[in-house]
C-alpha cells in the first residue's frame, strides 16, 4: 500500500510540475521556450501570406481574370478579417474543450489552410479535368475552384491568427514584460516567414524539386506556385502541430458570474459599435490616420509584383510567350524585392522602441516614415517612365537595365522601414489610448482593425476600374497611395496627441486582414 501511495504521490507531483511548466496555471507566465514555440507558428502563417501577396495576383490573370477585376479577389481578406477574427476570437475565449481554448481553433485553421492550398495549387488541373480546354484564355472552371480555395485560405489564416495571438496572451498571463516579449517574438517570426515566402516566390526553378507539378494545364509558373505552397504547408503543419503538442492548455471552465446572455459572437460587434459611440478624440484621430494610411499601403501591397512584371519588365500575362516570360521574370524579381523588404522590416522591428525614443516619440516617428512611404510610392512613376524610355530605345522585349531593376528593388527594400512602423506604432497607440479611456485591449484592437480593413475593401473595389480609366496600369493607384501617405504623415504629426516619453511601443498585429 505504501509503495502504491508513494507512486501516486510521485505521479501527482509530476503532473503538477507539467501543468506548471506548460502554463496550464493561468496565473503564472510561461517559460520563454513555450512562448517562442507558439510564436513560431507566425512563420508558417506568414509564409503563406507572402506567397499570396507576391504570386497570386499574377496567377489569377494567367487563369484569365482581367487585371482590372483581379483586385476583387482580395476582398475576401478584409471581409474575413472583419468577420472571422472577432467571431473566432470570441468563441475561443469561451471554449470549454478538453484540449484547451485556443489549440482546437489553431489546429482546425492549419487543416483548412492545407485544404485551401490544394484547391489553389491544383485549380488549373482540376479545371481542365472538369472541361476547361487547353489554351483557353479564360479558364472558367479553374477560376471558380481557385476562388473557393482563396476564400478558404483567408478564412483559415484568420482562424489561425486570432487564437494564436490570444494563446500568447494567455501564456504571458498578464505580465507586461512577458507580453512585450511574446509580441516581439511573433513579429520576428512574421519577418522570418516573409523572408522564406518571398525567397521561395523569387526562385524560378523550385518546381524542379516537385517534377509532378508541371502538367498540360499547369505551366512552369503555375508549377512554381504549386511547389511553393507545398513547402509552405509543410512548414505550417510542422511548426503548428509540434507547438500544440509541446505547449498544453488547461481546460477552461466558465466563471459562475459569466453572463449567459452573451451567447453569440455577434456580441463582439455590439461591443465595438458601443465603443464607437463613447470613443474619445485621440482614438478617433488614430482611426482616421490609420484608415488614410492603409489607402496608401494597399495598392502597393496588392499590385507590387504585378507592377514589376508589367511596368518595369514590360511583360504581359496575356501576351505571347516572350511577353509572358518577361512578366514572370518581373514577378519573381518583385518577390525578391519583397524578401529584401522583409529582411529590413525584421531588423527595424527589433529596434522600434529605441528608434522612437531617438525620433522624439511614437507619433513623430509614424509621421516621418509616412513621408518615406509617400516618396517611395511617387518614385514608382520615375522607375516606370525610365523603363518605358529604355524599351523605346532597345526594343519592347528588352527588359529593364540593371540600374532600373536595382532602382525598383531599392524601393521595395526601403518600404520595409515604414512597414515595420505601421505594424507596431498604431497598435501601441491604440493600446495606450484604450488604457486611458478604460476600454479593453481586445476591443480597442477590434476597432482599429475596422480602420484597416475598410480602406482595403475600398481599394479592392475601386483600384482596378480606376486604373483601367488610365490605361490599365498600376501607376494611378500608386499615385493615389502617395497622396494618401503624405496626408497621413501630416495628420499623424498634427492631430495625434503626444505621448509620455516612457510610453512603450509594443509590436502590433499584421494589419492585412
Amino acid at each position: 500500500m505504501g509503495g502504491e501511495y508513494g507512486a501516486v504521490r510521485a505521479a501527482n507531483a509530476a503532473a503538477a510540475l507539467e501543468i506548471q511548466s506548460s502554463s496550464e496555471d493561468p496565473d503564472q507566465p510561461s517559460p520563454l521556450r513555450k512562448i517562442v514555440s507558439v510564436a513560431s507558428i507566425a512563420a508558417g502563417i506568414q509564409f503563406g501570406w507572402a506567397l499570396q501577396l507576391s504570386l497570386l495576383t499574377p496567377y489569377v490573370q494567367l487563369l484569365g481574370i482581367p487585371h482590372k477585376w483581379s483586385a476583387y479577389m482580395w476582398l475576401c481578406g478584409p471581409i474575413s478579417g472583419i468577420l472571422v477574427q472577432p467571431i473566432v476570437g470570441y468563441y475561443s475565449d469561451r471554449s470549454e474543450s478538453r484540449f484547451g481554448r485556443r489549440r482546437p481553433f489553431i489546429a482546425v485553421g492549419a487543416v483548412l489552410v492545407a485544404l485551401s492550398v490544394f484547391f489553389i495549387g491544383f485549380a488549373a488541373d482540376l479545371g481542365h479535368k472538369l472541361g476547361d480546354p487547353i489554351g483557353e484564355k479564360v479558364k472558367t472552371r479553374a477560376i471558380i475552384i481557385f476562388t473557393v480555395g482563396f476564400w478558404i485560405l483567408d478564412v483559415a489564416n484568420n482562424t489561425l491568427q486570432g487564437p494564436c495571438r490570444a494563446f500568447l496572451g494567455d501564456l504571458a498571463a498578464g505580465d507586461a514584460k512577458r507580453t512585450r516579449l511574446a509580441n516581439a517574438c511573433f513579429s520576428f517570426f512574421m519577418a522570418v516567414g516573409n523572408v522564406l515566402g518571398y525567397a521561395a516566390g523569387s526562385y524560378t526553378n523550385i518546381h524542379k524539386m516537385f517534377p509532378f507539378t508541371v502538367t498540360k494545364a499547369c505551366d512552369t509558373y503555375c508549377a512554381n506556385l504549386k511547389s511553393c505552397f507545398f513547402v509552405s504547408i509543410t512548414l505550417l503543419l510542422l511548426v503548428t502541430f509540434s507547438s500544440l503538442w509541446y505547449v498544453k492548455e488547461k481546460q477552461w471552465s466558465k466563471p459562475p458570474q459569466a453572463d449567459d446572455n452573451k451567447k453569440s459572437g455577434l456580441f463582439f460587434f455590439r461591443e465595438i459599435f458601443g465603443a464607437l459611440k463613447v470613443m474619445e478624440r485621440p482614438m478617433w484621430m488614430l482611426l482616421i490616420v490609420t484608415a488614410i494610411n492603409w489607402i496608401a499601403w494597399f495598392p502597393f501591397i496588392l499590385y507590387d509584383t504585378d507592377w514589376m512584371g508589367r511596368e518595369v519588365f514590360g511583360g504581359n500575362s496575356n501576351g505571347n510567350e516572350r511577353l509572358k516570360d518577361l512578366y514572370n521574370q518581373g514577378v519573381h524579381s518583385g518577390a525578391l524585392g519583397l524578401m529584401f523588404n522583409s529582411i529590413l522590416l525584421g531588423f527595424v522591428s527589433l529596434g522600434v522602441e529605441w528608434i522612437g525614443r531617438k525620433m522624439g516619440g511614437a507619433k513623430r516617428l509614424w509621421g516621418l516614415v509616412n513621408f518615406i512611404l509617400a516618396i517611395a510610392l511617387a518614385m514608382t512613376v520615375l522607375v516606370t517612365k525610365s523603363a518605358e524610355h529604355h524599351r523605346k530605345i532597345a526594343g519592347p522585349l528588352a527588359g529593364p537595365t540593371p540600374a532600373i531593376r536595382a532602382g525598383a528593388l531599392s524601393l521595395f527594400t526601403v518600404l520595409g522601414i515604414p512597414l515595420a512602423i505601421t505594424f507596431s506604432v498604431p497598435f501601441a497607440l491604440a493600446s495606450i489610448f484604450s488604457n486611458s479611456s478604460g476600454a479593453g485591449q481586445g476591443l480597442s484592437l477590434g476597432v482599429l482593425n475596422i480602420a484597416i480593413v475598410i480602406p482595403q475593401m475600398i481599394v479592392s473595389f475601386l483600384s482596378g476600374p480606376f486604373d483601367a480609366q488610365f490605361g490599365g496600369g498600376n501607376l494611378p493607384a500608386f499615385v493615389v497611395g502617395a497622396i494618401a501617405a503624405a496626408i497621413s504623415a501630416v495628420l499623424a504629426l498634427t492631430v495625434i496627441p503626444s505621448l509620455p516619453p516612457d510610453a512603450p511601443m509594443q509590436s502590433g498585429a499584421m494589419g492585412f486582414h
